[in-house]
């Protein structure tokens, strides 16, 4: 009997891993990218960053212009790059954006709430072109340091 028991629950903890492996895999959707996007990605990349415009006033020091410019512009290549690829999924999305936040370490250094805010419009505008519509929590997390799900 013991033995019995044994290999239902060795055959369990087998069924259990293949379950879980399997829906690992599951979590991946395949995105279609707009016939645009390189186009706006283009544009995106182009365009003067980090200035006063709408309610956002200029940066908070001028240095930071072209290094931030820089940076959120790099997050913008990786996107267009899985965006052409065969295969873009979301969860590509959400590594780009994982790493692309590991690009402002700055924000520790205490940037202006202005700048936070724009960092994030800026990533939030990106996910836009390719139609992803949510980061995982990821830009929350950064701004407030929490995830609210």
């Amino acid at each position: 009997m013991f033995t019995t028991i044994f290999k239902m629950t060795k055959y369990s903890y087998i069924l259990i891993l293949f379950l879980a492996l399997s829906a690992c895999g599951l979590n991946a959707t395949k995105m279609k990218t707009p016939k645009n996007a390189k186009e706006k990605f283009t544009e995106f990349i182009t365009k003067k960053k980090f200035y006063a415009e709408n309610h956002y006033p200029n940066i908070s020091d001028e240095k930071l212009r072209p290094i931030l410019t820089e940076k959120i512009n790099e997050v913008a290549a990786n996107f267009k790059e899985i965006s052409q690829s065969e295969n873009p999924t979301d969860k590509k999305y959400q590594e780009a954006i994982r790493i692309g936040l590991l690009k402002f370490p700055e924000i520790e250094l205490e940037f202006d709430s202005e700048d936070r805010e724009r960092i994030l419009l800026y990533f939030q505008e990106i996910m836009d072109i390719v139609g992803l519509k949510s980061s995982n929590g990821q830009l929350n997390n950064f701004y407030y340091g929490f995830a609210p799900n």
